[in-house]
């Protein structure tokens, strides 16, 4: 009979429960480091008061429902520093007012105010300093017959 002796040293295994107690605890550390991030920094506001302006939002509704039961449609084009707008009826004839607006550059808030002058027909001109590159929004105001308001908002990317 043979007899196998093992050795079997206690100390050997001791640092295995410690690998795991030390990855628990660099999960937890990267987890409170996030903590920290998520609460100190965007807070995920972009509007000022927008509990306010939600309860708001049916006037918003509202409004978008009386500009479509107009039917009127304006198409707006921004080339070699002129941006000019054609606006038409649901049948097609020219809406007769005025235009006022600006060309807003979205990311910074530069604002270049237009001078709109009516070229007949529907369709008024303004003249623009050719603006620096990327994306700008024009947000217009065309007042037609009686002062009604419609307002037009076009985005542009200036190549």
């Amino acid at each position: 009979m043979s007899a196998t002796v093992q050795d079997h040293d206690p100390r050997r295994g001791r640092w295995i429960p410690w690998a795991f107690v030390g990855g628990m605890a660099i999960v937890v550390a990267v987890n409170l480091v996030l903590v920290w991030f998520a609460v100190t920094t965007f807070t995920g506001v972009t509007v000022p008061r927008s509990y306010e302006r939600g309860r708001g939002y049916d006037a918003v509704l509202a409004e978008a429902a009386r500009q479509d039961a107009l039917g009127w449609r304006a198409e707006v084009t921004l080339a070699g520093g002129r941006l000019a707008v054609v606006a038409t009826d649901r049948d097609g004839r020219a809406v007769p007012g005025r235009v006022e607006g600006v060309l807003l550059r979205p990311l910074e808030g530069t604002e270049i105010a237009l001078r709109f002058a009516p070229t007949g027909g529907g369709r008024w001109a303004a003249e623009v300093t050719p603006p620096q590159r990327g994306q700008w929004e024009a947000r217009l105001t065309l007042f037609g017959p009686d002062e009604t308001p419609f307002d037009i908002r076009r985005r542009f990317v200036v190549p």
